[in-house]
């Protein structure tokens, strides 16, 4: 990783007295500093300052509304945020900048807003040995602590790959060979017959308004998962899974 990396892209930031806490408390994540509001103080601080002592974090002050910018959210953070590093998180062009060792099978999220939905993908896409998730700054829930909780801690060691847009993905992607591949009910091949070669990406789309119009027109083919009982489409995470083990299926056989 190179030196001009964003922090952006480099840490999960983690807001809120408890979830700081519970960061600090797992000795399997590197916690880079704290930051505290200026004037905060109680029993939760005191002890959120000796468990980063403890640990020879960084502790920082700074004013009320720098905290709140960090974090992102200016209802919960409670005056309190935490960077903590990500070790496979990337820039997108990091992760391509190499074509011998660049993913083979990436998942881009497209306007995923539910931070429950994109926590259960970034879970089950890591279990399934998928080598890269594009997760965009914009546009897609940012990966804050309800999507860590949704994740049950796995955003925190998930191969995610950032971009600004999901469009500037797609280019990069495609301008780099891939096909892209969307999930499309009604589309007369299904997953479990397409051949995808030996690298794709696949693209999850908003779970009300679809795929952007960047992402739409880049899009190489649409494939279906099976349905049966009447049921007309899957909630965008369960489509995940079924296509997440679809694709470690393969690579068992």
């Amino acid at each position: 990783m190179t030196a001009e990396v964003s922090p952006k892209d480099r840490f999960v930031t983690v807001y809120g007295r408890k979830p700081v806490l519970e960061a600090l408390a797992d000795f399997d994540l590197r916690v880079d500093k704290v930051v505290i509001a200026e004037g905060l103080g109680g029993a939760v601080i005191e002890e959120i300052k000796e468990a980063a002592a403890d640990r020879a974090v960084r502790v920082q002050r700074a004013s009320a509304h720098r905290v709140k910018v960090l974090a992102g959210n200016g209802r919960h953070d409670q005056g309190v945020v935490a960077d903590v590093v990500a070790r496979k998180m990337r820039p997108l062009d990091d992760a391509l900048a190499d074509p011998a060792h660049a993913p083979r099978n990436i998942l881009l999220l497209d306007g995923l807003t539910t931070p429950a939905n994109v926590g259960m993908v970034l879970r089950t896409a890591t279990a399934a040995g998928i080598d890269g998730i594009v997760v965009p700054h914009r546009g897609v829930a940012g990966i804050d602590p309800l999507v860590i909780k949704a994740s049950a801690g796995v955003a925190f060691h998930a191969p995610v790959l950032r971009t600004r847009t999901a469009g500037d993905a797609a280019e990069m992607l495609t301008e780099a060979g891939y096909p892209l591949y969307a999930l499309d009910a009604a589309a007369p091949e299904s997953i479990f017959d397409a051949d995808f070669g030996s690298r794709a990406v696949f693209v999850l789309g908003s779970e009300t308004a679809g795929l952007s119009e960047d992402v739409r027109l880049r899009i190489a083919q649409s494939l279906s998962i099976p349905m049966r009982g009447g049921v007309e489409s899957l909630n965008v995470a369960s489509a995940a899974s079924v296509l997440c083990y679809e694709l470690l299926r393969r690579t068992l056989t």
